[in-house]
């Protein structure tokens, strides 16, 4: 992978995190396009931890007082909005722990898990605007669905963000709640992940196959275009609907199965 392909995929990331498109079906889209034949996952753990880096950045005064109010050592709202942030954590880390190969296999597979997952992501967002329960706080039961949303999602082509935020919605809890804590979610799983992957010594530009430059520049890349989209998409919820990224979702998702064809 050169730097100019880095920067390419890197861009893509950021931008497609937030916005319910799916970063990850995205990043193998541009593979295709590309021409790059790799189903190793460093690079996308690298800009992923970059567009995590970039939500720190938005929400920082929001993380600030949920670590000021955890360090209180008592239950308040900050304690019990992290241990609602805990549970939802829970499903992903069972993915993590007992199916990490499967998801590095699947994300291999190129355009056809694409292709049907992104069509799925376009059925979820469309479900919010015919399934509009009353609105109201989430709950710890809503933590634990909206998670095992976000373990779905590992799947490329179904959109992480879009999958949380339209399953919030669908539950009831506030937009603009739903948006925060779809955002918030994903640091410690992400960056533990990143961790992990730095720590085992695999990290290498010969163990990933990818040179040090063009992971620094993906990184750079997901983060500016990641710092973008986050601000875009809190907007977004709160104030429009999502079928304009339903619609999207279907016509590329169309797209990829029917170049499987010819």
């Amino acid at each position: 992978m050169s730097g100019l392909e880095a920067i390419i995929l890197g861009f893509v990331q950021g931008l497609t995190e937030f916005l319910p498109v799916s970063s990850s079906g995205h990043l193998t889209i541009g593979k295709e396009l590309l021409g790059i034949e790799s189903s190793n996952l460093k690079f996308e753990v690298i800009v992923h931890a970059a567009t995590v880096t970039s939500t720190i950045v938005v929400f920082y005064k929001e993380i600030l007082n949920l670590i000021k109010g955890f360090f209180r050592f008592k239950l308040n709202d900050e304690t019990s909005y992290l241990i609602k942030i805990a549970i939802s954590m829970i499903p992903v880390f069972i993915i993590g722990i007992f199916f990490k190969e499967y998801v590095e296999e699947i994300f291999g597979s190129g355009l056809l898990i694409v292709g049907l997952s992104l069509l799925l992501t376009a059925t979820l967002l469309t479900l919010t605007n015919i399934i509009k329960p009353r609105e109201r706080e989430i709950t710890k039961k809503d933590a634990f669905i909206i998670g095992v949303a976000q373990a779905i999602a590992v799947l490329p082509g179904l959109s992480r963000s879009g999958a949380t935020i339209s399953t919030g919605m669908m539950l009831g809890v506030k937009k603009e709640e739903i948006a925060k804590f779809s955002f918030l979610m994903v640091l410690v799983p992400v960056l533990g992940e990143a961790f992990l992957e730095l720590i085992s010594g695999e990290f290498t530009a010969a163990a990933s196959g990818i040179s040090i430059t063009s992971l620094i520049l993906g990184f750079l890349s997901a983060f500016v275009s990641g710092l973008f989209a986050c601000k875009v998409m809190i907007n977004l919820v709160k104030k429009a609907k999502l079928t304009g990224f339903a619609i999207y979702c279907a016509v590329i998702g169309i797209l990829c199965l029917v170049s499987l064809i010819f």
